[in-house]
């Protein structure tokens, strides 16, 4: 079992420092590169399945949460507001409302519907100190959030359509979810009051979990405060769920902010909002994502990709050669020369790095490499540019294969 704050530490991939403050971690230069590359792959699958990206403030005025229902409803999670020329404004919980008002900003006819908005955008959640722990309980977080406006008739396939780009992108992480729940509401005032929304909602949820063929199960008192969701669950070495991607169906927030659009009759109609985020925060992903592969992610998403290993100093010139080249074609590739002690030491410092291209004075001679693999694996001998090219396109594959068995 891996704990990822100790081994994020330990690989220089986040920390945090009292003079920032708790549950605000900031991220080292090889926990950076997990970020972004996790942002890109997800911006890209994004891009891929019709969705158009946004950027918008983190803050906005209290109005906007009180027209949304956070104020009323969620207002325990929020920070406070601030005062600001005469105006309260507030550091957002939820992009939800933001994205309304993009909706809202132009005119929409039922021809451009489904509308994709997405955002990895930063929100904020006053959570209590004692429940803080490294980058799964966090109070500045960065969201894959996305917000479609459709038709009734449309949530179905939309909902379908999130799901799947759930599905890919676990398949590229390497990550199982442990089951599928349906979140219902519960006893209690924290949920919207329009039982006919509920209904409706809740509705085409089960239908679409029904039509996937997934196995679910339905709880209680675990929807959004504005409508039911579908949450994946994944579970840490110690068995503990937590919520990592979610689909939820909205029909408040298009009645409170007076969405519409034109129909094939002319007439204005009421779109709804299907939420969903494919890895929920980035922070919590990569923690699920340390833990899950102990730091040894997959090669798409690894710090460093090529590791070159020259036996002695003699080699040094071709092994910086053969890193060039690999950066050349976009592949993160570092030295690690005999400074840095034996081979057999320099191989087990590089234990996570996919990939180990070990060259000596025969290997310099011939321009062939002896490739390691990170899971144990001695290749035969190749020439550096096959090495370079099968390599290449594996990354690029975006899976969890290292090499074809």
């Amino acid at each position: 079992m891996h704990d990822h704050r100790k081994l994020g530490r330990e690989l220089g991939l986040f920390d945090t420092d009292p003079l920032i403050g708790s549950g605000l971690p900031y991220w080292l230069p090889d926990g950076a590169v997990v970020r972004h590359t996790l942002e890109e792959y997800i911006r890209a699958a994004e891009r891929e399945a019709g969705y158009r990206h946004v950027y918008s403030p983190v803050l906005g005025k209290r109005e906007l949460y009180e027209i949304s229902g956070h104020w009323s409803h969620y207002q325990d999670d929020m920070f406070p507001p601030m005062d600001l020329g005469g105006e309260q404004v507030v550091l957002r919980p939820s992009l939800c409302p933001h994205h309304a008002l993009i909706y809202r900003s132009r005119a929409h006819s039922y021809r451009e519907l489904p509308l994709r908005i997405a955002e990895l955008g930063g929100m904020y959640r006053s959570e209590l100190s004692g429940v803080l722990g490294g980058l799964t309980r966090v109070r500045a977080i960065q969201l894959n959030d996305a917000h479609i406006f459709c038709t009734v008739e449309q949530v179905e396939e939309e909902a379908r359509g999130a799901l799947e780009l759930i599905r890919r992108a676990y398949a590229a992480l390497g990550i199982t979810p442990v089951r599928y729940r349906l979140s219902l509401p519960g006893p209690g005032g924290k949920y919207v009051a329009a039982p006919e929304m509920w209904r409706r909602a809740g509705e085409l949820l089960t239908e679409v979990l029904d039509r996937s063929g997934l196995p679910y199960e339905a709880a209680e008192g675990e929807a959004a405060f504005y409508g039911p969701k579908i949450d994946v669950q994944v579970a840490d070495g110690a068995g503990r769920e937590s919520t990592l991607s979610t689909v939820q169906v909205d029909f408040h927030q298009p009645e409170q902010f007076d969405l519409h659009y034109i129909g094939a009759d002319g007439a204005r109609h009421r779109p709804v909002m299907v939420h969903r985020s494919i890895i929920g925060s980035v922070e919590r992903a990569v923690a699920h994502l340390i833990e899950q592969h102990g730091g040894a992610f997959p090669a798409w998403l690894a710090p460093t990709q090529v590791v070159v290993l020259p036996v002695s100093e003699e080699e040094l010139p071709e092994a910086a050669a053969f890193a060039g080249r690999c950066s050349g074609l976009g592949l993160r590739a570092e030295v690690a020369g005999p400074e840095r002690g034996s081979l057999g030491a320099r191989i087990r410092e590089a234990r996570l790095v996919p990939y180990q291209v070990v060259i000596g004075a025969k290997e310099a001679a011939s321009g062939d490499v002896a490739l390691r693999l990170r899971d144990g694996r001695r290749l035969d001998p190749m020439p550096g540019p096959e090495a370079l090219t099968r390599v290449t396109a594996l990354v690029a594959a975006r899976g969890t294969e290292l090499w074809p068995a």
